[in-house]
This record gives C-alpha cells, structure tokens and sequence, in this order.
C-alpha cells in the first residue's frame, strides 16, 4: 500500500509502497479517508522527541484517522466492518499515513454523525489533548478562570470551546485578526499577542494551556492565582511525567534538571507546572464525538491537501496562519 515515511532523524517525508498492516486479535483494520497533520508528527521527523519516543526507522507518520473499518481482530466485538471511525494510535503505533492502518480497538470510537471524515479526521489528538488538560488533569469547574494560549491553532481552537461548555470564564491569545472567530468558539477575552501583553491584562486565573512553552511558559505563572497550574504541551516534561512513562534512571535525572527551573519558580509563586503528553483513548473519543453531535463542538479544519501532497501538508505547519487543523485526504 502506499505511505508517507521517513528513513532516518530529519530526513523528509516520502511516499513508499509498505507491507499491509497486521491486524492483531483486538485490532481494528481501518481504510483511511482523512488523516489530521500534526506538529507532533514534524517533532518526532526532528528527533525532538526520541529520548522519550524512540521510534524505529524507516517510520510511517501520522496520529490522527478518520475512515471505515474493513475488517476487524477476532476478539473485537464493538466494531464491524463498515462502521465509520476516528482515532488517535496509540504511540509506537502511529501511521495513518497510509492508506490502511491497524489500530488497537480500545484506541477508536466511532465518528461524531454530524461531521465529514475530514472534519472527524482533524479532532483525535487535539481534542484529546484538551479533554485531557482541562478534564482529567484541570478539572475545570464552573466560573473557573482558563487561559488558553494560542488559541486559533488546533488545541486552541477545540480547548476555547470544551473550556466555554465546562462552564470556565476563558482567555485565549492569538493574533487579533482572529479576536472574532475565537469570540465565535466561546472566548471571552482575545488578547492580541502582537500588540498587548497577556500578563499586564490578566490575573488570578485557574489554569493556564500553554502550547508554546519557553519565555510564554514562564509568564503564563504570573497570570495565575495562588494553587493554580500551568500544564504545559511543549514542554519541558517533568519528573512526575518520566515516571509516569517508565523512563529509565538516567533520563529521568535528565528530565528533572530540564524542567528545574520552571518548576522552582512555579513553587516559590504557589502554583504548579505540568507537563503533558497525551494518551490515545478511544472512550474519550466516544465522549468528544458526543459533544460535537449536540454541537458543543465544532471541528475547525484551516487546510486540506490530496494524500499525494502529504510532504507538503506537513511543511506548511511551519508558515503558520491557518486557523485550526490541516488535513490530508485520500481518495
């Protein structure tokens, strides 16, 4: 089948014809419609993610899916041929794109019925990055105050509206050409990061979504109140984080000298830093495609580019300017 690889760290994506997935007991075979494009994906072609992501090469990319089911595992029981899905691989088993992928079943839901492949295709990994920082790790309560930073792009744009349907008062920054598109989402205060200062127009705030990390990251600590967080996407990851992984001693003791820093000045302001790296969850897919089906929710694809110009698709991450995600389509 055709594929977009990479044959070693920071060499460019390439169409190759690959060996057909192996489809495991409790994995479901899905012909992709749509793949979602990722700023993870070009991090991993980079190698910035291979001391706690090692990956073999040559490597398919690709981390989100939308498409059909064809056939299924023999201990699969909740999915059947035909049936429309989306989801996020797990990681070391990513690859959607391809034409096919086989996916572990407790990975995939099944697609919101209100949106195209395309549609569902861009959601997975943003929107579980979202549900995960502002659900699970947040617990974003009614009347709380959440900062989301950059707030036109993929995360941003689904966390602003999942933030808005838990009840919490949001901020968001972004270019202000955006301020009313991500007025539209649900944002009640754009700051314009071109012309204003987020830390001279905000206070007290709950939590903090930063995807940007470095001098942003910092920053954010000053917005928040006493006992707020800050969980961060970009990094650095955190002791706590290399645990949770199962790294070993030495990257650990890495990892801590890494995020040292961010998390003294966290403390000594009463507030927390956490790193996060989501996890694929197709039981959190289930919920997110029920919001997007009472219109919740609403997927915001910026770009499509034909699978044959994947290369493209994901370069163009790095000129910015698109609201929401990119996605490949195939025919």
């Amino acid at each position: 089948m055709r594929a977009f690889v990479f044959d070693s760290y920071n060499h460019p994506l390439h169409e190759a014809d690959v060996a057909e997935p192996t489809v495991g007991d409790h994995d479901v075979l899905i012909e992709v419609a749509a793949a979602g494009v990722n700023q993870l994906d070009e991090k991993i072609r980079l190698g910035e993610f291979k001391q706690i992501l090692p990956y073999r090469v040559p490597l398919i990319l690709g981390h989100d899916v939308a498409g059909t089911v064809i056939r299924t595992g023999r201990s699969v029981t909740g999915f059947h041929a035909g049936d429309a899905v989306y989801a996020r691989p797990r990681d070391h088993r990513i690859g959607t794109f391809a034409e096919r992928i086989a996916v572990h079943e407790a990975d995939v839901a099944l697609s919101p019925t209100t949106v195209s492949s395309v549609e569902a295709a861009s959601l997975p990994l943003v929107a579980l990055t979202a549900w995960q920082a502002l659900v699970v790790e947040g617990a974003v309560q009614p009347g709380q105050k959440v900062l989301i930073h950059a707030g036109s792009g993929g995360v941003g744009t689904i966390a602003i509206q999942l933030a808005k349907h838990l009840g919490a008062f949001v901020a968001t920054t972004a270019s202000g050409r955006n301020a009313d598109f991500l007025r539209e989402l649900g944002a009640d205060v754009v700051i314009d990061h071109r012309t204003e200062d987020f830390t001279q127009e905000l206070s007290d705030y709950d939590l903090v979504l930063d995807s940007l990390g470095g001098e942003n990251l910092d920053k954010s600590l000053r917005v928040l109140k006493r006992g707020g967080k800050v969980i961060g996407i970009s990094g650095p990851p955190t002791p706590a984080f290399a645990k949770k992984a199962g790294l070993n001693p030495i990257l650990r003791l890495a990892i801590s000298g890494l995020s040292r820093k961010i998390r003294t000045r966290a403390a000594k302001a009463g507030v927390t830093y956490e790193f996060l790296l989501m996890q694929a969850s197709g039981d959190q897919l289930r919920q997110i495609a029920e919001l997007v089906d009472a219109k919740a929710i609403r997927p915001v694809v910026g770009r499509t580019f034909p699978f044959a110009q994947t290369p493209e698709a994901l370069s163009s991450l790095a000129s910015g300017g698109a609201r929401g995600k990119t996605v490949v389509t195939i025919a």
